[in-house]
């Protein structure tokens, strides 16, 4: 991160540590996780004891920049900002201290696996970068987070996410089936987005690797997984490659029906191969 950033990541930061309410101040996403670029916005989480008055959060937005957008609710609360003289992008986004506890207690103590992305949050707090932590909460969690992956978590996202892909009735695979009978465009895409979701959470899992999140996952794969399935890279592009015009996946004929289940056939096939060599192939 270059100084002029960092300087900015820890003026913001100091804005929040004067506020009562505040527990502790974090950056993480891109910025911290080694994929940054000139498109990175800066992702700072606030973990409060109770909810900061949507003034207080605006007047201190307004003090960086014009463009501003308070208490957004569509994901996690937070607010957005665009910083006036750099252009920069920032997220801030609020968390109840008990909320992240119990979500990281489900991964590494409870070992619940999600359908896709179990293992994301446990990512975020190993890879956050402390600016303020008034009673060393803060650390004291990621001195918690910081441990092996449990294998019993490991066999859970497995067994959860591997037979949704084609083995269950009501498989992702399935589910593409239908839809391309019905020629319903946004439902195959929708699938196809589900199932590699479950197929990276696997992928991550099967290398003891807390999953990154959602973007970059190919680089995120190469660079930290020494394990992956044979020939992933080319499997993926040809299944994601076959678009029209509109960025849908294209279905003009019962040939490239069938094609597209091939390729989707095949990216599992390959998945296999992996899971049998782990012997996790029994799920």
């Amino acid at each position: 991160m270059q100084k002029e950033v960092a300087d900015f990541v820890q003026t913001v930061a100091d804005q929040f540590s004067g506020l009562a309410q505040v527990v502790a101040v974090v950056l993480a996403g891109s910025q911290t996780s080694l994929v940054a670029d000139r498109r990175s916005d800066l992702d700072f989480y606030v973990y409060v004891s109770e909810e900061i008055p949507p003034q207080i959060r605006t007047a201190i937005a307004q003090k960086f920049a014009v463009r501003v957008e308070i208490n957004n609710q569509y994901w996690e609360n937070g607010d957005e900002w665009i910083v006036t003289e750099s252009g920069i992008g920032v997220d801030i986004m609020y968390r109840d201290p008990a909320w992240i506890e119990a979500q990281l207690e489900a991964i590494l103590v409870k070992h619940q696996p999600s359908i896709g992305y179990t293992t994301c949050f446990w990512s975020n707090v190993l890879h956050s970068q402390i600016l303020y932590d008034k009673t060393g909460w803060f650390r004291q969690l990621q001195s918690f987070a910081n441990q092996p992956y449990p294998e019993p978590l490991r066999k859970a996202i497995v067994a959860k996410n591997y037979p949704i892909l084609r083995r269950n009735i009501s498989s992702y695979l399935h589910q593409i089936e239908l839809a391309i009978e019905r020629r319903d465009y946004f439902s195959i895409n929708h699938r196809i987005t589900a199932l590699l979701a479950s197929y990276f959470d696997i992928i991550f899992a099967v290398n003891y690797v807390p999953h990154p999140g959602e973007k970059r996952l190919v680089e995120f794969v190469k660079q930290l997984c020494p394990k992956y399935p044979p020939d992933m890279e080319n499997h993926l592009s040809n299944l994601l490659n076959q678009t029209d015009q509109t960025g849908c996946l294209t279905f003009d004929s019962s040939q490239l029906s069938d094609r597209h289940l091939n390729l989707i056939n095949a990216l599992i096939d390959s998945l296999d191969e992996l899971l049998i060599t782990e012997n996790l192939n029994d799920y």
